[in-house]
């Protein structure tokens, strides 16, 4: 009973803060040190919290597929769309670069140090604090479209930043939008658009290094995990848009500074 627990909270976990800017990884893995279930090995909560995010990845080509798939008749539309997908991959090849050249290494010093996933979130937080401020700026980049090459260069160095944990993908992506004047909803978009190359590059590397001998029933945790992060992430990713058209990110700043300060308190108290 208490691997279907586990499974139930780390996948809705895993669905619900991928696309907000809270840093899922740094939920993912407080979660996993709370709920210390016993019999799991290391390696295989690592795959689970990774794989699954297969699922939520998987939300956004459904969500989007009409705006994703170029695949279509229209000579004009078709070009505008393997347009944008040339952005989002060069958009991608900073964290490609890096996670190659430095993902162990800052496996070894950040993962599992609950301090930095603490003082990231609230870092971080104090500055979406001010993100209204940055939302007013002057909005030079109004659609998807309009996004240049540049812009995906720049956003895709801010996404760099979330190789930390507790910084958020999300989080550091729209940022890097906003501050470079990309409205917000065309960087939400473009920050999620961004996430499949990414996160699909971020899981097959992981599993590579650690394996897959897993057990059948172990792999039907994961794919059990994989659907249900898949469906909370179709939700969030609807509700998440029709927010941030009305209301700013500020509320994930001071949600951020909230958690990362109970994070201090409990693992420090023990």
């Amino acid at each position: 009973m208490h691997y279907f627990i586990y499974v139930i909270i780390m996948s809705i976990i895993e669905g619900i803060t991928e696309f907000l800017p809270v840093s899922s990884t740094g939920h993912l893995l407080i979660a996993d040190k709370l709920l210390n279930t016993p019999n799991l090995t290391k390696e295989f909560s690592n795959a689970f919290s990774i794989i699954i995010q297969l699922g939520a990845i998987l939300s956004v080509v459904v969500y989007y597929f009409k705006d994703l798939n170029p695949f279509v008749k229209d000579r004009v539309i078709f070009k505008e769309k393997m347009n944008l997908w040339s952005k989002i991959v060069v958009g991608v090849i900073p964290a490609v670069i890096l996670g190659l050249l430095f993902d162990d290494k800052i496996e070894e010093i950040f993962f599992g140090n609950t301090n930095i996933i603490a003082f990231s979130l609230i870092f971080y937080g104090i500055i979406y604090l001010f993100s209204p401020k940055l939302e007013k700026r002057g909005q030079r980049v109004l659609s998807l479209k309009d996004v240049s090459y540049k812009d995906a260069v720049i956003v895709g160095l801010f996404q760099c930043l979330a190789m930390i944990p507790g910084t958020s993908r999300s989080g550091s992506t729209i940022l890097g939008g906003l501050f470079i004047g990309l409205e917000k909803t065309v960087i939400a978009e473009f920050t999620f658009f961004l996430a499949i190359p990414t996160m699909m590059g971020a899981t097959l590397l992981k599993v590579l290094k650690i394996g897959v001998g897993f057990s059948t029933f172990e792999w039907s945790m994961i794919l059990c995990g994989s659907i249900l992060s898949f469906l909370v992430s179709l939700v969030v990713i609807k509700w998440l848009m029709g927010y941030i058209k009305k209301k700013s990110f500020r509320v994930f700043g001071i949600y951020r500074i909230i958690f990362g300060i109970i994070v201090l308190i409990i693992f420090n108290l023990k």
